[in-house]
């Protein structure tokens, strides 16, 4: 124990290891808050600079960019309603309807202190409960990531719209774009329509901006003589009491995130959208209807979507597998640094995992500091006149999707999307579970593909798996009760049982 606590604090008893934390952090907050560049696109550059640094060093660096990209992608989100990053399209339900009422500052304090208490709640899972929550991760198969991946599509399409059938139409179309490209096992163009430019497939980066970004400008257009709403940044941190009466939520929520940031490839996005479910359904009386500003709203998808960083971590260093696509490129860091992930890590080098939790949580006290600062600049954005503030949108974004690949094609596909996504919003299309769709698509194609493979492709037999597996049979009464809940007969019935 007392070796495991030196471990621990080695990160916090050298001064060049905590100001590459609190860089990384601070580098982290800004990255991720600028739709087009990913926190895995950070980490990645970072290899190449860090593969001659020592091990804790890279590391160090990696945890606080890892940990403040995650909660940077709110800002944008709350501020310009254009997420920055996946996990952050759930934030946005709530977050911008308060930017529009003049409560941005309200909006980025609260998810500033309810993410420090999720990355608290991951990284307490990561240290206790390691090991036993790896083991449940393994008991995933194919099958049941296929499921999660068609929850989370019905998820945010029942959460985002009144309509689930247009949700659910607009999440099929984000399949159908994220299937572009060449088939993964028989390098089959699929959807190019013999277009050589098709086969790489099309960057959900670019997608998310301009149906997001683009698609918002123009929507904005038509109420563009109307003033700038002045946002209240008297009251940035929110009071104990608010902390208090969300923290029990911000708990559950939590908890949820750490247990589906432990399934490989599942990740913060997610995370977000269920426990945004979650607090959808289990809070009776919100602070405000949900997508209309509920506090609730933020507290739910900001506190699961930093405890999935946590949770990422488990497969990562007990298995060896990667959580997300963050911590695949770490563990590309570990082997290129002579490590391997994996069941001997911890028990070969101890010193490393203790480290890595030491630094997610120096980590997480440098978010709280530089998350709580820079706010009242960041709420001058939305006080911009339209005119002008609409033009530096769309400059930004064409240079967030340029800078994906360097490749303008990357911006032809933004604009076009961000006009179709215009369209979309004027008859009353949501266009979360587009993106969501492109981003699932890819890992529902792997995933059937992979049950099927493995039952020899015999149909019966995969179905069979739907009701003999435990885990598989409560995915999918939970997609059930997801569809029955947004039908007329369950809605009445709720009416006539609170009254």
């Amino acid at each position: 124990m007392t070796e495991a606590l030196g471990y621990f604090l080695s990160s916090w008893i050298d001064p060049g290891l905590i100001g590459l934390v609190a860089a990384g952090t601070l580098a982290g907050i800004y990255v991720g808050a600028i739709p087009g560049l990913s926190v895995t696109m950070a980490v990645s550059i970072l290899i190449s600079f860090t593969f001659k640094w020592d091990v804790h060093q890279a590391l160090a660096l990696m945890c606080g960019i890892y940990l403040g990209g995650v909660y940077g992608g709110s800002r944008t989100a709350i501020l310009l309603n254009i997420p920055g990053a996946p996990s952050a399209i759930a934030t946005a339900f709530d977050g911008y309807p308060m930017a529009k009422r003049g409560e941005a500052g309200a909006a980025i304090g609260l998810t500033t202190v309810v993410s420090v208490i999720g990355g608290f709640v991951g990284i307490g899972a990561l240290a206790l409960a390691a090991p036993m929550m790896s083991d449940f991760a393994l008991k995933f198969d194919s099958r049941d990531y296929l499921l999660l991946a068609i929850w989370g599509i019905l998820l945010v399409g029942s959460l985002s719209g009144e309509s689930l059938a247009k949700g659910i139409f607009a999440g099929a179309l984000g399949v159908t774009i994220g299937t572009v490209g060449l088939d993964p096992l028989t390098a089959e163009p699929r959807l190019t329509f013999g277009s050589m430019q098709l086969t790489a497939g099309i960057s959900y980066v670019a997608a998310m901006i301009g149906f997001f970004g683009v698609a918002e400008v123009l929507a904005q257009v038509h109420d563009i003589k109307l003033k700038a709403v002045r946002q209240d940044v008297s009251k940035i941190v929110p009071s104990w009491a608010m902390v208090k009466k969300y923290l029990p939520l911000s708990l559950r929520t939590s908890t949820i995130g750490v247990i589906v940031g432990a399934l490989p490839g599942a990740g913060g996005d997610i995370a977000a959208l269920l426990a945004y479910d979650h607090a959808k359904r289990s809070t009776k009386n919100p602070s405000r209807p949900f997508g209309e500003g509920a506090y609730e709203g933020l507290v739910a998808p900001e506190s699961a979507n930093n405890a999935a960083v946590g949770g990422a971590h488990v497969p990562m260093l007990t298995l060896g597998i990667p959580g997300d696509a963050v911590t695949a490129v770490i563990i590309g860091a570990l082997y290129i640094h002579g490590l391997n992930p994996g069941p001997m890590l911890m028990i070969q080098t101890p010193d490393l995992f203790w480290f890595l939790v030491g630094a997610l949580c120096l980590a997480n006290i440098f978010l709280l500091i530089f998350g709580l600062t820079g706010i009242r600049i960041f709420c001058k954005i939305m006080e911009i006149p339209k005119p002008i503030l609409l033009p530096m949108i769309l400059v930004l974004s064409a240079v967030g999707a340029y800078a994906i690949n360097n490749n303008p094609v990357d911006v032809y596909w933004m604009l076009g999307f961000g006009v179709f996504g215009y369209f979309m919003k004027m008859y009353g299309f949501q266009v979360a579970p587009i993106i969501l769709g492109i981003i699932l698509g890819p890992l529902m194609d792997r995933s059937y593909r992979q049950a099927m493979l493995s039952e020899q492709g015999d149909l019966m037999n995969y179905f069979i798996g739907f009701f003999t597996s435990p885990i598989t049979a409560t995915i999918v009464v939970a997609m059930a009760l997801t569809v029955l809940s947004q039908t007329p007969w369950w809605q009445n019935w709720r009416k006539r049982a609170s009254t």
